[in-house]
């Protein structure tokens, strides 16, 4: 039995064959059920110019899915800072804690949010990729602006993302809850965390050290169709092992057709063998032992398959088998 708090991550992937506007009607969905289901918080990613996934603004879906749920915690996962001024994220989000108190997160991280080149100028007004320093005092402004100039009332809650050493000793020196991209950098969790851990800071916003550890979850009935369901995804993987970053989101049939190599089966199964895929029972084990090693305080889902049902249904399976709601306060 799971006795952390489980929260899911959105990144809204377009299905092959379907429009935009499906996934959003998606989305919607996919939070009222997980508000019914006792997830503690949902956050939205930024993605943008992808035929995968959709270019969905973290702050309008959080918008919206606040207005449709009642008592789930919503945000970003994150906003990227390098793509916005901290004044416009400390007044957007700082706006959704108010409309909806102690409900709003603020997930912050650096990445561009695409893999196109032209992309991420655009979307930076002609920039070049952020430096280091930049980034730390982006997140700085932005955490001084939701203080110094918003201070509507509630605040919402800031937190650091991170896949890498670098960020979480970012998190560290702000005295920020982190949260660290498992499902992106397995590699790079325990030396990052133990990082974050040795030299944490506290400050107003977190007095002690406080992590979250997101894994890609696929739970099914058997491990046969969990298996089947973690397909579409290993294929736009094995095109980003290609350096190929326009790779539509397959159906499961297409993605059972598709020619992996042996070398991208070798990198799918050594990504896939540190989260957590197949019946309840296995995932749950592999769950508590991703917990057991990170001393996580809080572990995020991240399910990208195809069908919102099927989606759904893996969070309702992962739930059923977790600690009962009233073990687990949700906020």
């Amino acid at each position: 039995m799971i006795e952390l708090p489980l929260s899911a991550l959105e990144v809204a992937m377009v299905q092959t064959g379907t429009q935009a506007v499906d996934t959003l009607r998606d989305t919607t969905t996919f939070a009222r059920r997980l508000d019914a289901l006792g997830y503690r918080r949902l956050w939205y990613a930024e993605h943008h110019h992808s035929p995968a996934i959709g270019a969905f603004p973290p702050v309008v879906l959080t918008a919206h899915a606040a207005a449709s749920t009642s008592d789930i915690r919503l945000g970003s996962g994150g906003v990227l800072a390098p793509n916005h001024a901290p004044i416009m994220l400390a007044e957007q989000f700082g706006t959704l804690a108010a409309l909806h108190p102690d409900r709003i997160d603020l997930g912050i991280g650096r990445g561009p949010g695409t893999f196109d080149e032209a992309t991420a100028r655009a979307l930076r007004r002609g920039a070049g990729p952020t430096t280091d320093d930049e980034y730390r005092d982006d997140v700085a402004a932005t955490l001084r602006f939701l203080v110094e100039e918003v201070a509507l009332g509630p605040l919402p809650e800031p937190w650091l993302l991170s896949s890498s050493t670098a960020g979480a000793a970012l998190a560290a020196r702000l005295g920020l809850p982190l949260a660290f991209a498992h499902h992106i950098r397995p590699d790079n969790t325990l030396s990052a965390l133990d990082h974050y851990r040795a030299h944490f800071s506290p400050s107003p916003w977190c007095a002690r050290p406080r992590v979250l550890v997101c894994v890609e979850t696929v739970c099914a009935e058997t491990q046969e169709e969990a298996i089947r369901l973690a397909g579409p995804m290993n294929v736009v993987k094995a095109g980003l092992l290609k350096g190929h970053s326009e790779v539509p989101f397959p159906s499961p049939a297409q993605a059972s057709a598709h020619p992996f190599t042996p070398e991208e089966r070798r990198a799918l199964a050594a990504f896939g063998a540190h989260q957590a895929y197949g019946t309840p029972e296995t995932v749950v084990r592999r769950l508590t032992d991703v917990a057991d090693a990170t001393g996580a305080d809080e572990l995020m889902l991240v399910t990208p398959v195809y069908a919102v049902a099927d989606r759904v249904r893996s969070y309702e399976l992962v739930a059923r088998h977790a600690a009962p709601p009233s073990q687990v306060p949700r906020r």
